[in-house]
């Protein structure tokens, strides 16, 4: 019998204290009980906690001032805190590049100054419930960082503003749920070229009062916020991709919908109008990918709708509850898009959906004025996503092919989260006899595409 094993946690925690971290790390490979054992313990036994904190003091302690390269922290119990500075000190004292902190405290940890004047940093992660808001504003100094990962972390503005001043070489910002002391923030950089602001899923969202972005190389643009109530500056002129998931209210989309929006501008939700900026902002963008919300909310801006001259793929997410009114102005205004990504056909019907598709009305337009957006439209190629086999759906697809009239190719994806949909033989054999319709009336190339019944469908073609 093993006789490692018959020993209790405190002991082999302290065992592996002796060994270097990569070779505590390889004991994990000797039985399930190890696998954890060399980095956690069992939290729940007094005294293991105390154990691993002295594991991690033994092991930096038998390391000298050898460099590190990546020192990475994970804690989601209360440690001494002090125990984790002295831990992050000893790792920047001795030349760490990239740091990777995760610190789940009951309150928020004071994230050690030292880290904001390392001359060796190039990446740096800090995670869930980090306090940066004391660092004073005027001594960041992170001369070599590239890449920086905020996550549920407490900032103000003016320091954010001196912490981008400070990192001279950032190319990548990925900001999660951050908690801003003030409502007016700028993201000022000569050199960024990713970032990252989203808030999907923090719980009550709030806007901010503007949004400034002043970040003219960048090349990718992820936002998903509550819309702000202004967008002073957007100077985005060289992204090439951007992906726009604004979190709005009820209250806001049926603002968007009013008919006599000019008398709600300045009533209960002034940022509405102001989506124009941030759009107008975007406007060289080569790839366009935007939520439900954000299609609605464009609406408020259709008369003003930018021309995106540099635009060859725009992908549509679709909702039950959100309109399609902005569809017919932006295809419009896509003079070179080359591929129309459309996840989900079916939307929440509107007077205002226009000849973008035929929801209703469509006896009500005159024959010259039907699909003019789409005529219009120089797509090849349509990628149709979430496909349920639905009579209104199939009507929408013909739409498409009638008026596309650059169409080359158009792949449909089954709906994948009710497959069973597709079981039932009558929807099978309908949607098989379109498709061999759609093929034999138009030029464009239509594919079915869905693991449960590609042969079923086929065979009927």
């Amino acid at each position: 019998m093993d006789l490692f094993s018959s020993l209790p946690d405190d002991l082999l925690c302290h065992i592996l204290s002796f060994l270097t971290t990569k070779e505590a790390a390889l004991t994990s490979v000797l039985s399930k009980r190890w696998r954890h054992l060399f980095a956690f313990g069992k939290r729940e036994k007094e005294g293991i906690l105390g154990s691993f904190m002295d594991f991690v003091d033994r092991v930096l302690a038998l390391q000298g001032d050898s460099p590190i390269e990546k020192f990475s922290l994970k804690c989601k119990t209360v440690v001494d805190s002090d125990r984790v500075d002295g831990w992050i000190c000893n790792a920047l004292q001795r030349g760490v590049s990239k740091l990777d902190l995760f610190i789940d405290f009951q309150n928020m940890y004071w994230l050690r100054q030292e880290v904001s004047v390392s001359r060796t940093l190039v990446e740096l992660k800090v995670g869930r419930g980090f306090d940066l808001h004391w660092w004073p504003e005027n001594t960041c100094c992170l001369p070599k960082l590239k890449t920086l990962v905020l996550d549920s972390t407490v900032l103000r503005c003016g320091q954010f503003r001196m912490l981008l001043l400070g990192c001279p070489a950032l190319e990548v910002l990925d900001m999660t749920k951050i908690l801003w002391m003030d409502t007016n923030v700028t993201v000022s950089s000569p050199i960024l070229k990713k970032l990252t602001i989203d808030l999907h899923g923090y719980i009550n969202v709030a806007s901010l009062k503007s949004l400034s972005l002043d970040a003219p190389s960048l090349v990718y643009f992820y936002y998903c916020d509550a819309l702000a109530e202004d967008y002073p500056q957007v100077n985005l002129k060289n992204v090439v991709e951007a992906q726009i998931h604004l979190l709005v209210t009820q209250g806001q989309i049926e603002q968007a919908r009013a008919l006599n929006n000019d008398l709600l501008e300045g009533d209960v939700f002034p940022g509405i109008g102001n989506v124009r900026k941030l759009v107008s902002g975007i406007k060289n963008v080569q790839e366009l990918y935007l939520s439900p919300d954000t299609l609605e909310v464009l609406s408020r801006c259709c008369e003003a709708m930018p021309v995106f001259n540099n635009l060859k793929l725009l992908a549509i997410y679709s909702d039950m509850d959100r309109g399609w009114q902005a569809m017919p102005g932006l295809l419009r205004n896509c003079p070179h898009l080359e591929t129309l990504i459309i996840e989900g056909l079916l939307h929440y019907v509107t007077d205002k959906c226009g000849d973008a598709c035929d929801c209703i009305y469509r006896d009500c337009i005159p024959q010259e004025d039907r699909g003019r957006s789409l005529r219009s439209c120089p797509v090849k190629k349509l990628e149709i996503y979430e496909f349920g086999g639905t009579i209104r759906e199939l009507e929408m697809i013909r739409h498409f092919l009638k008026y596309f009239r650059c169409l080359k190719e158009m792949k449909i994806y089954a709906e994948e989260d009710s497959p069973t949909l597709f079981k039932d033989p009558e929807i099978v054999e309908r949607v098989g006899k379109m498709m061999y319709l759609y093929n034999r009336l138009y030029t464009c190339n239509v594919q079915f595409l869905a693991s449960e019944v590609d042969c079923t469908v086929k065979s009927s073609l």
